[in-house]
């Protein structure tokens, strides 16, 4: 049987509506609208500290804050330089879910609670792909650094990651040291 085009047309339009309503759909917002499809430029940068089995390993990340710029995060960068990320504080803390959309580089997405403990990582996250990866439970932050730096440092659900309280900020979620056990650093 041959459809008419307008009938065509809509049966498709009307397809796609009820698809975008669906539970995949609601669990991305669209973020649209804070992109500029260029890198984040400017952002602070924290030292992070992240303690494992196998040692203590030290980073240096730019955090970003804004909804623009967690919309952004480390989209349309074309490389990662060694001992690098980003971080995502979440105030307060929730549930979190990221891609790699417009991302070129493969990521570990490390998934952080609000005790500073490690939920869950996605390891090498594939670049460009709008594949949902969510935490394992309420974020109180999100750390991505270079794909296969989990694997390196032996990074596993529980261990501790810290870094310093940002410029203008109170201490809590999005101040880096969650608890009294993670106070900052003399």
């Amino acid at each position: 049987m041959r459809w008419p085009v307008p009938l065509l047309v809509s049966a498709v339009m009307l397809a796609a509506s009820f698809l975008a309503t669906g539970a995949a759909a609601q669990a991305m917002p669209d973020f649209s609208r804070f992109s500029l499809e260029q890198p984040n430029q400017g952002l602070e940068v924290v030292p992070v500290t992240i303690t494992t089995r196998k040692g203590t390993h030290r980073y240096r990340v730019e955090v970003a804050v804004t909804p623009g710029q967690q919309a952004t995060g480390m989209m349309y960068r074309r490389q990662m330089a060694a001992d690098t990320g980003m971080l995502f504080p979440m105030n307060p803390p929730r549930e979190a879910n990221f891609w790699m959309r417009n991302t070129h580089v493969s990521l570990d997405i490390i998934f952080i609670g609000a005790d500073g403990r490690v939920l869950n990582v996605a390891e090498r996250a594939e670049p460009l792909s709008d594949r949902l990866l969510s935490s394992k439970g309420p974020a109180a932050a999100v750390l991505e650094l270079k794909g296969g730096e989990a694997k390196r440092i032996g990074l596993a659900p529980g261990d501790l990651v810290r870094w310093e309280k940002l410029k203008g900020q109170g201490q809590g979620a999005s101040g880096a040291r969650h608890d009294a056990r993670l106070r900052r650093e003399a």
